[in-house]
Parts: structure tokens; C-alpha cells; sequence
């Protein structure tokens, strides 16, 4: 070809030395339309018939190959071809342009690997496994280990010496390296424990304070994990400090089939009392306690006819108090509340009494642990206690306030 255009401008009567030049420009020119054509042929060609085995396929990790770009990046050997053929034609320069396109091929290479561990990625994630065993940090040190050994193949093709003279380089700059990779070391071993060790998964929620995290986990990499905290910011941890820094992970309770409700309700001391027999007959009529009451009748005077008892004086006899009957209730209406775990533990205790009251505390679990939900039960449920408390002829503890002062003064 270069023969025959030089030949055809030599006819024309141009000198042999500018017909050369020219003849060689021509052959650039044309090198370079025939890779873009090359390159947008196999782009054609290639998206036609991955298309067709693609439609035809019920697999879903194909589809995925071709949103990651696996085959757009194959079709630029082509033109990586087209100047390495073109390359014997250019005096001179052949074997820069034969370098050039071997380079090319190179990096082209490596960015298929890349878009190929991408996919391979994106597929293990819609797997199950996935969350308990992410596989992203181990294909991001893959990627580290490619782009290496990528950039040291590109360069001894460029400079024209052997890789392996260019690897043993490597050696004296461990140092380096070492110090550049610091982060990406650290957290490729600490993933390891992580994942042995079953620590966190995506979709955990943890909470970390030291780094104001607070949220679930959306993504565990080589070097960070990633959590989206409830106001909806992320918040970006070293993978490393999860190892080396406590943290709180909440999948216990998510696993558990309940969440934990513990809170109390201060009572005010001075309107604890023993129960009258009024009283007792109206909690009687109280549909939840009404066995309980009952029973409870039977037992004391059970008790104290058996210790022969003088009851005229209250404080030598077994009685009910109306702080007892109200944690009595509250047991029970917890017991029939379809939206506590019966399963799990369910206490309603009295606390060491202090300058607020005697404190009493409800511990359960509810069934719904999603936590939206869990506050709504939660507050239903102390909606109700503090509002059945006067019938009990108790009073919640607080402080007096406002309207207390203005009360007196008037």
C-alpha cells in the first residue's frame, strides 16, 4: 500500500523526499479512520450478537456483563489490532506504533478485568450469602493486584524492557508501597476477621459513636464500611476501626424475633395506701384482675386466720396495697397484649424508691422490631398505663410546675 501511494505521487513530479512524507501522513490517516471503524464495527457487531444470546438466555448475570460495559470494552482491541497491523507500513516509528498498540491491548485488558470483577460483584450480591459474606473488599485488593501488574506490563512495553526487570524493582520500594497501601492492608485483614469472625453484615444496624454512626449498614468495602444513619446522612467508618473500637450491632434483637421495651412509670410515694374493702371491691370489677383479686382474697385470709392474725390493726396483717394491684394489673394486661413476645422475658418490677417516686419498671420484648412500629406500641401501651393509674388511687410523680404554684396562691 505504501508503495503504491508513493508511486502514484512520485508520477505527480513531487520530490521523492516530500512524496514520502506525504505517502506517510496518508497511511496515518487512513490507520487512524480504519481503528475507528474497526472499533465501531465490533461495537455493532458485538452488541448484535450478545443481544441475541442475551434474549435468549433466562440468566440474569449476562444482563449484568452488559450494563458493566464487559463487551463495549472488548471492542476496543479492535482497533489496538488495526494499528499494530498498520504499524509495519511507518518507517521508523513500527516498532513505537507496535508498542503503542500492544500497551493498548494491555490496559484494554485490564479494564475488561475490571468491568468483569464489577459484575462478578453485583451478581454475588443477589445472592443471600451476600450479606453476611460480602466479597467486595477481596475483589477490590484483586483490582490493586491488576491495575500493579497492568501498570508495570504497560510500562516495560513501552520502554521496552522485560516486566520482570521491572518487578524486582519493586522490591526496594516495599517501604512505599507499603505506606500507600496502608489503608487498603489494614482493611483487607481486618475484613478477614470480620468476616470470620461474623461481626457485621449489610443491612445491620450498628451504632458507633466515636464516628456518629447510627444506622444500617449499606456497604462493606476494602477499606470502609458505609452506613446510612436514621437522618438519612452516610457516614463513612475505616473497616480496620470495627476491629480495633467497640461498637453496638443490633442484629441480636432483629434474630431474636422481639425488641426490648424497658421503661418506667414513677409513682408518687405519698399515695401508696393499703386497700380498703371499697377499694378491693372495685378493683374487683376490673375484667383482668377480677381472678386475681379473688384469689388473692382467699389467700390472705388463708394466711391470716392460719397465723391467727388480729386484723383490727392494719399493719399485723397480710392486705393488699393498691401499688401491688396496679403492678398485678399491669402484668396481666401485658400478658394479654398480642403485640408483646410471651416467649421471651416479661417483668413488671418496682425499683429502689428515690426523690422521684418509686419507680415502676415494665421489661418485655415486642413482636414487631421494626422501629418505627416498636415506638408506636411502646407508647400505646404506656398511653394506657398512665392513664389507668388514678384508678388504682395512685398519682404519677412530677414536678410541681406552673399551674401547682398558682393553685396554692389562689
Amino acid at each position: 500500500m505504501d508503495t503504491f501511494i508513493m508511486s502514484k505521487l512520485l508520477e505527480t513530479g513531487l520530490a521523492e523526499r516530500y512524496a514520502f512524507l506525504i505517502s506517510q501522513g496518508i497511511l496515518f490517516l487512513i490507520m487512524i479512520l480504519c481503528a475507528f471503524a474497526a472499533h465501531s464495527a465490533a461495537r455493532k457487531i458485538l452488541r448484535h450478537i450478545i443481544l441475541k444470546i442475551i434474549q435468549k438466555t433466562t440468566n440474569t448475570w449476562d444482563d449484568t456483563f452488559l450494563k458493566k460495559n464487559v463487551f463495549k470494552s472488548l471492542a476496543h482491541l479492535a482497533p489496538a489490532f488495526v494499528i499494530f497491523l498498520f504499524s509495519g507500513f511507518f518507517e521508523g516509528i513500527h516498532l513505537s506504533l507496535q508498542r503503542i498498540s500492544i500497551a493498548y491491548m494491555a490496559v484494554t485488558g485490564i479494564f475488561v478485568i475490571m468491568a468483569v470483577l464489577n459484575s462478578v460483584d453485583d451478581i454475588y450480591k443477589t445472592f443471600v450469602v451476600s450479606r453476611e459474606k460480602p466479597i467486595t473488599g477481596y475483589l477490590q485488593v484483586i483490582k490493586i493486584f491488576v491495575y500493579i501488574i497492568g501498570f508495570i506490563i504497560v510500562s516495560g512495553v513501552l520502554i521496552d524492557r522485560s516486566p520482570w526487570t521491572l518487578l524486582s524493582g519493586i522490591g526496594a520500594l516495599t517501604a512505599v508501597l507499603l505506606l500507600i497501601f496502608k489503608d487498603s492492608i489494614l482493611g483487607f485483614v481486618a475484613g478477614i476477621q470480620i468476616a470470620a469472625n461474623n461481626m457485621v453484615h449489610i443491612g445491620d444496624w450498628v451504632e458507633m459513636p466515636q464516628y456518629n454512626a447510627d444506622g444500617d449498614v449499606i456497604d462493606i468495602s476494602l477499606t470502609t464500611v458505609k452506613v446510612q444513619n436514621w437522618d438519612k446522612t452516610i457516614t463513612s467508618i475505616p473497616v480496620y476501626a470495627f476491629v480495633s473500637n467497640s461498637f453496638k450491632n443490633w442484629r441480636g434483637m432483629s434474630e431474636s424475633g422481639g425488641r426490648r421495651i424497658c421503661r418506667s412509670v414513677n409513682i408518687d410515694i405519698s399515695s401508696i395506701r393499703i386497700c380498703t374493702e371499697t377499694m378491693i371491691e372495685r378493683f374487683e370489677k376490673i375484667y383482668l384482675i377480677a381472678d386475681y383479686i379473688r384469689h388473692k382474697k382467699i389467700e390472705i385470709k388463708a394466711y391470716n386466720k392460719e397465723h391467727r392474725i388480729d386484723t383490727s390493726i392494719p399493719v399485723n396483717s397480710r392486705r393488699m396495697t393498691n401499688i401491688g394491684t396496679l403492678r398485678a394489673y399491669i402484668l396481666l394486661y401485658l400478658r394479654n397484649h398480642p403485640q408483646i413476645n410471651q416467649e421471651m422475658t416479661l417483668i413488671v418490677r418496682q425499683l429502689a424508691p428515690s426523690e422521684t417516686g418509686v419507680p415502676m419498671q415494665i421489661y418485655a420484648f415486642s413482636k414487631d422490631i421494626v422501629w418505627a412500629n416498636y415506638e408506636g406500641i411502646q407508647s400505646d401501651i404506656f398511653d394506657h398505663i398512665m392513664a389507668i393509674i388514678p384508678e388504682f388511687d395512685l398519682r404519677v410523680f412530677q414536678n410541681p410546675t406552673g399551674s401547682d404554684f398558682s393553685k396554692i396562691i389562689s
